[in-house]
């Protein structure tokens, strides 16, 4: 491992929206924070599907005060991309990305930080050290045999590969519907799994009257009330809800079951968590974790509750972990044209 190397103010880890976000509270007063991230810049959005709109409009997803202008109602996966580089770019950020945080601990007063990159492990310390790494990296698993298979996904990218293809979607929250009711319409033969016997008040109203027509209709199979038992090359094999076992033909499966934030690295660290809800223990006012100089922010901060926290509600998380850091300046020029 190469040696420590010199202290940084603050490391911020995760460079999606709300970690950009609270390297910019940072920066604006005074602080040269470091961004790094296990992935890409704004990696969760990358692994959005392709084309996807979001489902907010494009004020709430604004970041340091730069205006997200985009060409419709509401942005899409692209745009949100050009978007946050466009943000990155115009604060002159400090983006480390491809590197992962793998431990880190509270010694004489900073914060001791082990990562891994292309160029292998090293350490560094910093006076803070603020985790927001949201939840999008870590699936839910089935934990059913043949989780595993090539065929199987619990990321969904585009319907167009699956043409003319059997596919199942588990899962019946707004994603696994947004991805059946995309499959169905670009010419793939959907059946959607769901171990509820409905669907949840909770889905955006205007995907629950479409996939509901579509499955009056039967365009789309469904398999309500239904248990996942394994699946195979070629099937997946489900408990319905009269306890009758059938084997549904799937030539591609997406498991969209859900993510959550990396609980086992939290712990590793050392950070309190509500026995329940793996609900963080942090200082309400400056989300300072139990370890001295280990903060958090965004989703993560509500254990596996992740729909409590969003990039609109979360993205001024970094004004209460760095408000004692400063005045804050005015905010410098938007961002550009360029991508």
């Amino acid at each position: 491992m190469a040696g420590v190397q010199d202290i940084e103010d603050a490391v911020i880890v995760g460079a999606g929206p709300i970690g950009l976000a609270c390297a910019i509270s940072a920066k604006r007063r005074g602080l040269e924070p470091l961004v790094i991230d296990a992935g890409a810049l704004v990696n969760s959005i990358v692994h959005y599907p392709i084309g996807m709109t979001f489902f907010t409009t494009p004020d709430l997803l604004e970041i340091g005060g730069h205006p997200f202008a985009c060409a419709g109602a509401k942005p899409t996966r692209e745009e949100a991309l050009k978007y946050y580089r466009g943000v990155a770019r115009a604060e002159g950020l400090r983006v480390r990305p491809y590197t992962r945080l793998v431990g880190a601990a509270a010694v004489g007063g900073d914060v001791r930080c082990d990562v891994e990159s292309v160029a292998g492990a090293s350490r560094m310390r910093c006076r803070r050290l603020v985790l927001a790494t949201g939840y999008y990296d870590h699936f839910n698993p089935l934990g059913v045999p043949g989780e595993d298979l090539p065929h199987v996904s619990h990321r969904f990218d585009e319907g167009h590969r699956s043409y003319g293809l059997d596919v199942v979607v588990i899962g019946g929250k707004n994603s696994a519907i947004e991805a059946a009711l995309e499959l169905y319409r670009a010419g793939a033969r959907v059946t959607l799994v769901y171990r509820q016997g409905a669907f949840k008040p909770t889905v955006k109203y205007w995907l629950k009257p479409d996939i509901e027509n579509r499955l009056k209709a039967g365009e789309i199979k469904a398999r309500l009330g239904a248990e996942v038992l394994r699946i195979e090359p070629g099937h997946v094999v489900v408990r319905l809800a009269d306890g009758r076992e059938e084997r549904l033909a799937a030539d591609r499966v997406f498991a969209l079951t859900g993510y959550h934030p990396d609980f086992d690295l939290f712990r590793k660290i050392g950070i309190a968590l509500e026995p329940q809800t793996d609900r963080p223990r942090c200082n309400p006012e400056t989300l300072e974790t139990s370890v001295p100089g280990v903060y958090m922010a965004g989703s993560i901060t509500a254990g596996r509750a992740t729909s409590e926290v969003f990039i609109e509600n979360g993205r001024f998380d970094g004004e209460r972990i760095f408000g004692d850091a400063g005045a804050k300046p005015a905010a410098p020029a938007g961002v550009g044209g360029k991508g």
